[in-house]
């Protein structure tokens, strides 16, 4: 842990060492803080000799100077003592804050970067909210401890030694007390820290699970609402909630009793002082004054002690955030990219499946041995039963996931050699459901190539059968959408997507059932974009409804794993098999009767 929060703050160890000069600062003003009261004390109200060394440093000052003379200087050296560690305040908590932000910034993009890099895979198994969770409150945890907690340990420890030395100075048998008490509490903290990390680990679960409900409610609050299972919903979250609760007062009911137990220890040492020092001043062995200042300097050492103690707190929570940020870029899931792999200026939009093999979970291949080439320009429908595998299979172009066997290749190379960026700038998306942004109509559109200018975008739009519908908008291109494009229909979303698509200009095009979600009008209008955005590319169609590949090229049969049948729509009926099967199913006719 130590190693990965060391790497985090390194950038800003100049920073770093303001904080530590500063925070040294503030530990001698507080050893210097009591001595204008000792002096007050001693010199002032009692008529006790000045030390030696306290007389030679203040001697300028108290030259020619009676009692309140004496006094006044004291106030004024307290002032200064106080206004410098104010200062010494003020500058490390700025940088400290400086410090936990660009830290948290660094390692919340760094995790994103991960993120994006990581194939689908890992988020068909891993659930949004606990990493949201992560990237929030995990990051947030590891900012405050890296930026201050760390130093704070050195600073405890320095100020530990010093109130020795010192304590020892003023009265080495009343400091014995302090020294024999202190490793019983480290034992003690050492044996909570367990504990601690455990509880803690627990609320960090509960609390990503609050995070999932709620994420999963609101982004399908219309299904929810649809349906009625607004209760449903509240008792999973309620469940969930109460764990949560539980989980936390657990925690609490550990780390809470930390506090208590050194308060007990610091007291009784604290009354024992109290007892022999009254003893002493009465016998004339020492004065008020010093007894005042071993007694903030008691309650000093042990607050450093405290500290060492509850940041045992502190660690338990960071080693759990630590434990979950690395869980993520730990995670070997990333598509990994050759040293010299090739960024191609264009591509002729040849496509090559070579024995591929594919599943999931290698041991369930949804592929098994899947080959065939698609000419440039060439259009192909790809059509199978609900499940064989052709939505999987047009992901493996783009190198969403990586085959287990064979090859997928573009102008004859694979695109395991290609720059991941490269190859998908080269790969226009249509999907079933478009995902539009938080944004305007404006941005949504240039997501496909933010360069794009605004008469690119427009002239895209209209090709695409939007401009239409975005000119009757309130603001038009720059009218903001509602989350996922909540506010526009199936058929507008998919022309914004077409548009998208078409403002990228890119030689390939793939499209995964993009009119199977539509009316008929809208499948019309949608239809008629898709047959401009085609001309001059490579296209792969994925269709439910057969309609809309009949004018193919050719049209792949995918099922059990395999190509089961390739080529033109009226081959494929007078082959009579799986495709007219389908045929015969969707326009409830036979397929001789189809042919012409």
């Amino acid at each position: 842990m130590l190693r990965f929060i060391g790497s985090l703050v390194r950038p800003y160890r100049g920073k770093l060492l303001i904080i530590l000069l500063a925070m040294i600062v503030e530990t001698l003003m507080s050893l210097a803080a009591p001595w204008p009261l000792k002096i007050i004390l001693d010199n002032v109200v009692s008529d006790h000799r000045m030390a030696r060394w306290l007389h030679d440093l203040l001697g300028p000052a108290l030259a020619h100077g009676n009692r309140l003379h004496i006094a006044l200087v004291a106030a004024l050296l307290y002032v200064l003592i106080s206004a410098l560690g104010a200062l010494a305040s003020y500058i490390d908590n700025y940088f400290t804050e400086s410090v936990g932000q660009w830290v948290a910034h660094d390692l919340r993009m760094r995790m994103y970067n991960h993120l994006q890099r990581l194939s689908l895979g890992y988020y068909d198994t891993h659930q949004t909210g606990p990493i949201i969770s992560t990237l929030t409150t995990d990051i947030q945890t590891i900012q405050g401890f890296a930026s201050s907690s760390t130093l704070d340990i050195l600073v405890d420890m320095l100020t530990i030694l010093s109130m020795l030395v010192l304590m020892f100075w003023l009265n080495w048998d009343f400091t014995l007390i302090a020294v024999a008490v202190t490793p019983f509490l480290l034992f003690f903290v050492s044996r909570f820290k367990k504990a601690v990390k455990a509880a803690t680990h627990e609320v960090r679960k509960q609390q990503s699970e609050i995070m999932a409900v709620v994420q999963q409610g609101l982004e399908s609050m219309q299904v929810v609402q649809a349906f009625g299972q607004e209760f449903t919903e509240e008792k999973m979250l309620q469940a969930v909630s109460q764990a949560t609760v539980s989980a936390a007062l657990k925690a609490r009911s550990v780390k809470a009793l930390l506090s208590p137990v050194v308060t007990v220890v610091v007291a009784m040492c604290t009354a024992v002082v109290l007892w022999r020092g009254a003893a002493l001043i009465l016998t004339g062995a020492m004065t008020v004054g010093s007894l005042t200042v071993y007694l903030a300097y008691l309650s000093r050492f042990f607050k450093p002690v405290k500290d060492l103690a509850t940041t045992t707190n502190a660690i338990a929570q960071v080693t759990v955030g630590v434990e979950r940020v690395r869980g993520i870029l730990d995670t070997d899931s990333v598509l990994t990219e050759k040293p010299d792999a090739i960024a191609p200026e264009t591509v002729r939009g040849e496509i090559e499946f070579r024995h591929v093999a594919f599943g999931y979970d290698p041991a369930f291949p949804i592929l098994k041995d899947v080959s065939f080439r698609i000419q440039p320009g060439d259009f192909v429908g790809i059509v199978g039963p609900t499940g064989s595998g052709k939505s999987t299979l047009v992901s493996l172009i783009p190198r969403f996931y990586d085959v287990v066997s064979g090859s997928v290749l573009i102008d004859g190379v694979d695109v395991r050699d290609y720059r991941i960026k490269a190859l998908r700038d080269h790969i226009g998306y249509v999907l079933q459901d478009t995902i539009l942004f938080h944004g305007t109509i404006l941005e949504n559109i240039a997501f496909g190539n933010p360069e794009a200018t605004r008469e690119e975008i427009v002239t895209a739009a209209k090709l695409a059968n939007a401009d239409e519908f975005i000119a009757r908008m309130p603001q038009g291109y720059d009218t903001m959408v509602g989350e996922r494009g909540s506010t526009l229909s199936g058929g507008q979303r998919q022309r914004i997507g077409i548009a998208r698509v078409m403002v990228r200009n890119s030689p390939i095009l793939l499209l995964d059932e993009p009119t199977a979600a539509l009316d008929s009008e809208s499948e019309k209008l949608v239809i008629d974009a898709l047959e401009t955005l085609m001309k001059g590319r490579t296209v792969i169609a994925i269709a439910h409804r057969l309609t809309t590949i009949r004018d193919a090229t050719r049209i792949l049969v995918i099922s059990d794993g395999v190509v089961a049948e390739n080529g033109t729509h009226q081959e494929l009926l007078r082959r009579n098999g799986i495709y007219a099967d389908l045929y015969r199913t969707q326009f409830d006719t036979a397929p001789d009767e189809a042919v012409t």
